[in-house]
């Protein structure tokens, strides 16, 4: 019997509870895996059958047991011998208490993933910088004539290609706090783990910086992971592991990139470290890079309107993100900020900030505490307070002068008032298209 039969079997007949759907398709990876495999599969979700359209077409004609839509019923996690669980979902939510209770295995899909691949994994993690560190590595690997795949917290689940991969295949798998704090104790880990940095974020999740600094510390806990850490993030660079490779080479060597900023050159010297490692020649590793041209939403440059430059860096969702893009630019700069704070002080940021632009409007639910933070550093600071990202653009746009830049790097995640981060991005650059038209 081969390895996928075994897979197979090991769920045909379980009754498992899948716990979160989602709304962007984030559970039908799991979904999709475990009802091809037989599992009796009881999907419950929240939200109700409107908010789901796109996740449930994806499922279409699958033999799904039962779909609880519009809140959880407690039933479904005291009879089933298996929840898998969605990265929001904090591990302590009362339903998965029920389950605990009862004897029904935790898992997620990333534990689904990392037991049944039979490819070599690399895991990327971070506050900032995981998914170009995660792209730039892919891009290496594949440049080296290495089958390989890239997906995880990067937006798109690997479950549906498991069949495809073979033993000398190399996933590339971006992996967040949430993914890492569900994962069990005896969950497979990568054999290479880079660590782009650990700052605070997402705390009104994890509760404290020491519970998220320990969701990234599990991706090293095997002694068999080789881990690649950033030297200069004061956090990381005192994390102690048996196997450790040092990204230093890259930084003092590698030729220039495509992309500004010095937190790119940090991101391509971790990827560079684990390319190493993974066996990838140096040549090979600096050629790629050097024709890395970032990715969209990270200091994206949209255009030029007017003599302005105008960046979107939506995905910029912490403060320290947006510290890094605000010294990533050269000449004025005009900031926007805002959306949801996800715990994390705005102190630090406003000393970036008052020294590097020459004024921010702020926008959304954390519009005052930006503003104040703001002013508190610099009295005399140019602040407009606004509701929407598009009061924040014309309002940039008309204090601005030719040779200035217009960076949208909100600091917040972005459901205040968008769908995610991918769709302010998309919003910001629709808006600056139509300043072009004018």
């Amino acid at each position: 019997m081969d390895a996928t039969s075994v897979i197979d079997n090991e769920w045909a007949g379980r009754r498992v509870t899948l716990m979160g759907l989602g709304r962007h398709g984030g559970g039908t990876g799991a979904a999709r895996f475990l009802a091809e495999r037989g599992a009796q599969l009881t999907i419950s979700e929240l939200a109700d059958r409107g908010a789901l359209v796109e996740s449930l077409d994806a499922l279409s004609g699958l033999p799904i047991h039962a779909l609880k839509c519009g809140g959880h019923d407690e039933n479904d996690f005291s009879s089933t011998e298996c929840v898998v669980v969605n990265p929001a979902v904090r591990p302590d939510h009362p339903c998965l208490q029920i389950a605990r209770a009862a004897g029904a295995v935790i898992t997620s899909e990333i534990e689904l993933f990392l037991k049944s691949c039979p490819a070599h994994v690399i895991g990327v993690t971070g506050s900032n910088g995981k998914s170009t560190t995660a792209t730039m590595l892919a891009g290496i690997l594949a440049a080296a004539g290495r089958h390989s795949w890239l997906g995880g917290n990067i937006g798109t689940s690997l479950l549906g290609q498991l069949r495809q991969m073979r033993g000398g295949d190399w996933v590339v798998l971006e992996l967040s706090s949430f993914q890492l704090a569900h994962l069990s104790a005896g969950a497979p880990l990568p054999q290479i783990a880079v660590v782009t940095n650990c700052t605070p974020n997402h705390l009104d999740w994890h509760g404290s910086f020491a519970r998220y600094a320990a969701a990234k510390r599990r991706l090293l806990r095997s002694s068999h992971t080789l881990a690649v850490l950033n030297p200069r993030d004061p956090v990381t660079s005192v994390w102690r592991f048996a196997a450790r490779v040092s990204p230093s080479w890259p930084l003092e060597t590698a030729g220039p990139l495509a992309i500004p900023g010095n937190h790119n050159r940090h991101n391509a010297a971790l990827a560079a470290a684990a390319a190493e490692a993974a066996g990838v020649e140096r040549p090979i590793i600096r050629d790629t890079l050097a024709s890395f041209r970032g990715l969209e939403h990270r200091l994206q440059f949209v255009a030029e309107v007017a003599s302005r430059r105008f960046y979107n860096d939506s995905k910029a969702t912490t403060p320290e993100a947006t510290a890094a893009a605000l010294a990533a630019l050269d000449g004025p700069t005009w900031l926007l900020a805002g959306g949801v704070s996800k715990g994390a002080s705005f102190d630090e940021l406003a000393q970036s900030v008052v020294r590097r632009a020459c004024g921010a409007a702020v926008f959304g639910e954390s519009g005052d505490q930006l503003r104040d933070s703001f002013l508190a550093e610099r009295a005399a600071f140019e602040v407009f307070r606004c509701q929407s990202l598009s009061d924040a653009l014309v309002w940039c746009w008309r204090r601005s002068r030719a040779g200035d830049a217009i960076l949208l790097s909100p600091a917040c995640a972005s459901y205040d008032q968008f769908r995610d981060f991918q769709a302010r991005g998309a919003a910001f650059c629709q808006w600056v298209s139509s300043l072009a038209a004018r």
